[in-house]
């Protein structure tokens, strides 16, 4: 595993250094791009050169992208968005974010699973609802890796931004415990009664959501007070942050708590706390770099894992088909669940639809969806919903992410 995550590293960097040089667009665009073009010679060395093919295969097999993402590389992602993000302007957004975050990703995977479900059957292809619906709770959330990286790059107003951010920071952790709850049905379908499934998936969410925001909260407070008693040690202070990530996560596991949510929660409390975004004195500025470093160091690695690991996958027409479709329906359901919450709300602006429209565009989708996606096994029809969530993942970071800005522009022109 070490020598795969060297080598992805190593690509990560070089591929990097590339866009940063000559194709100038948003890094994690830039990445994928370059990763895709690697697939070809990579693919066409199979005959030529198979020891080869099969000692990249290895590579991208070794490295674990689940386990890799949901088990690593995702909580510090998290912590390094969330210690940047303005909790005061967060705060005035949080009615609208909360919506997003619950309803709206309920919304959207009953929408979401639903439509697949009768689109599966119109182009000949075996999808049961229930396996439907799993794919609905996994591609519903916007990935907040995704979102963040591209928002760097998008020229939005404050308010905007932050009601897209907030949203994906909380709603990668909502969108895992619905797609364990629905997972949990899946499972026991026929052993227990919609009682007993009702009260199991109530528990998972106080356990898993309810939990994670309290976790998280006490283990940024225990951390906060650590680096706030250091006056003069910043090196110390990363050490911290970086305990509170590694030894929080950990925790989380054993507690079977919600990790994401939780480093969201420690990540927020620390950052403003603290205020890491003034750079005032050595522990601020330490941390700020630090952890703008590790964010773009592993949002590379991702970014390029994603790109590289298609290669493993057998695309046939009509699971290309239906993941084309499948592109239409995830836009159509974000919009109606970003619409419907957001119709609720009592709003400043005088077009609030400009708002939903943009709210629709930019709800990315990433390396959080095909994780979720590789943790399927084929008797809940994996294979499928691993191909179409990788085309539509292509299509909203690539598309949506290089249109996001232009969209913008276009709609409050």
């Amino acid at each position: 595993m070490f020598e795969s995550f060297s080598i992805i590293f190593t690509i990560s960097a070089l591929f990097s250094y590339i866009n940063y040089k000559w194709l100038k667009l948003p890094t994690t665009i830039g990445l994928m791009i370059l990763s895709l073009i690697l697939i070809v010679p990579i693919t066409l060395s199979k005959t030529v050169f198979p020891e080869f093919y099969k000692f990249f295969c290895d590579i991208i097999v070794n490295a674990d992208f689940k386990t890799l993402l949901l088990n690593g590389i995702l909580s510090f992602l998290l912590f390094a968005g969330a210690l940047h993000v303005n909790l005061a302007a967060l705060t005035k957004e949080k009615k609208s974010i909360f919506l997003f975050a619950t309803l709206g990703v309920l919304i959207s995977t009953c929408i979401v699973g639903s439509l697949t479900f009768f689109g599966a059957q119109l182009i000949g292809l075996e999808l049961p609802f229930l396996h439907a619906l799993l794919f609905g709770a996994l591609i519903s959330p916007t990935d907040p890796i995704a979102v963040m990286a591209i928002l760097k790059e998008a020229n939005i107003a404050e308010s905007l931004g932050i009601k897209i951010e907030g949203e994906s920071l909380f709603n990668d952790g909502i969108g895992v415990v619905v797609f364990s709850g629905i997972l949990l049905i899946a499972a026991t379908t026929g052993e227990l009664s919609n009682t007993e499934i009702g009260t199991e998936i109530g528990m998972l969410f106080l356990e898993e959501a309810v939990g994670g925001l309290f976790y998280g909260l006490v283990i940024g407070f225990l951390g906060l007070k650590c680096i706030q008693s250091l006056k003069e040690n910043p090196q110390l202070a990363v050490m911290i942050t970086l305990a509170v990530v590694m030894g929080g996560t950990a925790g989380a596991f054993l507690m079977e708590v919600s990790a994401p949510l939780a480093m969201v929660v420690a990540g927020l409390f620390i950052g403003n706390k603290i205020h890491v975004n003034e750079d005032k004195n050595p522990i601020q500025k330490a941390i700020s770099s630090f952890w703008e470093i590790l964010d773009d160091v592993f949002n590379g690695i991702l970014f390029v894992l994603i790109g590289l690991a298609i290669h493993l996958l057998n695309i046939n027409t009509s699971y290309f088909l239906l993941g084309i479709l499948a592109i239409l329906i995830v836009l159509l359901a974000r919009f109606i669940s970003v619409f419907l919450p957001y119709s609720l709300l009592k709003h400043e602006e005088t077009k609030p639809m400009k708002t939903v429209a943009v709210l629709t565009w930019g709800g990315l989708r990433g390396g959080i969806s095909i994780a979720l996606a590789l943790s399927l096994g084929e008797e809940l029809s994996g294979d499928l919903i691993l191909h179409i969530t990788y085309i539509i993942v292509f299509f909203s970071i690539i598309v949506q992410g290089l249109t996001i800005g232009k969209v913008v522009k276009k709609i409050y022109s």
